[in-house]
Order: C-alpha cells, then sequence, then structure tokens
C-alpha cells in the first residue's frame, strides 16, 4: 500500500511518498501552484505514475492545538482530493515539520538557495514518516 504525503502550502505543495511496504517516506518534489486545475493535474500523473492507495495531508495546528485559517485551508484541500481522487485522505498535524526539515537542512550544510528549493519535499517527507510511524506503533 503506497502512500502519498504533501505539505500544503499557497505557493507550493511538497509531494513525499511511502515504500510499497509502508515503512519509509521519500520526498519527490515541489509542485510550484499555478491553479487548482494545474495542481490537479500534476497530483493525478504521480497518483498514476506511483499507484498511490492513500494520501495524507499536513494539517497545520497552533502550538496550543487549535486550528487556524492554515489548517482550514489544508481541511479544505483535503476534501478536495477526496472529490478529485477518491482515495482515503487523512490530515496529520505537521506542527514543527518544516522547523524541524530546516534544522536538519542546516546542519547538512545546505545552502539557504538550495533549502528553499527543498524545504517544502522534506516537511511532505516529516509529515509522511510521522503517519507511517504511527500506523507501525498501533
Amino acid at each position: 500500500m503506497r502512500i502519498m504525503g504533501l505539505d500544503y502550502g499557497d505557493k507550493t505543495i511538497g509531494v513525499a511518498i511511502s515504500d510499497e511496504l509502508g515503512w519509509t517516506a521519500q520526498g519527490v518534489e515541489v509542485i510550484r501552484r499555478k491553479g487548482l486545475e494545474d495542481d490537479r493535474e500534476r497530483l493525478a500523473q504521480l497518483i498514476r505514475e506511483y499507484g498511490m492507495d492513500e494520501i495524507v495531508v499536513g494539517m497545520p495546528k497552533n502550538m496550543n492545538g487549535t486550528i487556524g485559517p492554515r489548517g482550514e485551508a489544508s481541511r479544505e484541500f483535503a476534501d478536495r482530493l477526496r472529490e478529485w481522487f477518491g482515495l482515503p485522505v487523512q490530515l496529520w498535524d505537521e506542527r514543527l515539520t518544516t522547523v524541524a526539515a530546516q534544522r536538519t537542512l542546516i546542519e547538512a550544510d545546505v545552502s539557504r538557495k538550495k533549502r528553499k528549493g527543498v524545504i517544502d519535499k522534506m516537511a511532505a517527507q516529516l509529515i509522511l514518516q510521522g503517519f507511517l510511524d504511527s500506523k507501525t506503533k498501533r
């Protein structure tokens, strides 16, 4: 069962996919958003190419656990994905994943310019890996 992880933002969508056993997440790409139709088409291509069975969307919650405007946008995007693709879509708490991704890239001595190009892909990978790890604990 292959699962796609998404870090949904205003300008980009970070994409990660799981291996076929659902143990590890790998960052795939960063989609530069141009419009909903373009987003849908690129995601559809990736779903077909990798044979996705499920989607996990990062849900940015406030530190106190409440849902703000970004969280509502992610919830609406998840609803849209269900309509578009007919796949199960889960929301996953993504608090601090971008911070963790940023820290990892800085520690790896990745330049600021290169970090900007991969940060969303790495955040998607962390979101998906957290989801996968939670499934193996059940």
